[in-house]
C-alpha cells in the first residue's frame, strides 16, 4: 500500500513539473486552481489510450438527456477530452476533417454548461474552465513540446493560423512568427472569444 501512495505522489510531482514547465514555455500563467485542476486531469486520462476515439459532440448531446451526476459527469468529461484533443492530440482534430476550433468551442460550451448546472462553489471551477479554455491548450500543447522527444512542432502553420484566427490562441500566433516573418491579419468574420 505505501508503494502505491508514493508512485501516485511521483507521478503528481512529476505532472506539476512538467504543467509548471510548459506554462513557461507557452508563455501561459494559470492560477492555481486551473493548475491543479490540468494536473488532475493528465492524470486522470493518462492510461487512457482512447481518449480521442469518442465523438464528442454526440456525448455533449446525449448529456441534454440524462439528469443530474450522470449529466454532470458526461459534460465534464466532453469538457475534458476536447482539452486534452486541442492541447495534446490536434493532429487528431485533422484526421477527422474538423478544426482544432471545434474541439476548443465544444468543451468551451460544455464547461459552460456545467457550469450552469452545479451550485455557486463548484460552477466558479467550471467557468474559469470554459474562460481559460485556449490557456489551458496552450499549456498542454506546450507540454509536447517540453517533452525531449518532440521534434516537430505540435501545429503545421495552417493549424496556427486558423487556431489563431478561431480562438486568440496566443501560442499559435508565437507558432505562426516562427515559420514567417509575415504578420498574420485577423479576419474581419472573427468572432471574439
Amino acid at each position: 500500500m505505501p508503494s502505491s501512495i508514493l508512485t501516485a505522489s511521483s507521478a503528481m510531482s512529476q505532472w506539476q513539473r512538467l504543467v509548471g514547465e510548459a506554462q513557461k514555455a507557452a508563455q501561459t500563467d494559470l492560477d492555481e486552481q486551473l493548475e491543479s485542476y490540468l494536473v488532475f486531469l493528465l492524470m486522470r486520462f493518462m492510461g487512457d489510450t482512447h481518449v480521442a476515439a469518442r465523438v464528442l459532440a454526440l456525448d455533449y448531446l446525449e448529456s441534454m438527456h440524462v439528469s443530474g451526476h450522470a449529466c454532470q459527469q458526461q459534460l465534464r468529461d466532453v469538457g475534458d477530452r476536447c482539452l486534452l484533443v486541442s492541447g495534446l492530440f490536434p493532429q487528431r482534430a485533422e484526421r477527422r476533417r474538423v478544426s482544432i476550433g471545434y474541439f476548443v468551442n465544444l468543451g468551451r460550451g460544455a464547461y459552460g454548461h456545467l457550469a450552469q448546472r452545479l451550485e455557486a462553489g463548484l460552477s466558479d471551477l467550471y467557468i474559469s474552465l470554459a474562460e481559460g479554455f485556449v490557456m489551458l491548450m496552450d499549456t498542454l500543447q506546450a507540454v509536447r513540446q517540453v517533452d525531449a522527444s518532440a521534434s516537430q512542432p505540435v501545429l503545421t502553420p495552417l493549424q496556427a493560423f486558423e487556431l489563431w484566427q478561431a480562438t486568440g490562441s496566443r501560442a499559435a500566433l508565437r507558432e505562426l512568427r516562427t515559420t514567417s516573418s509575415a504578420e498574420p491579419l485577423l479576419s474581419r468574420n472573427r468572432h471574439k472569444h
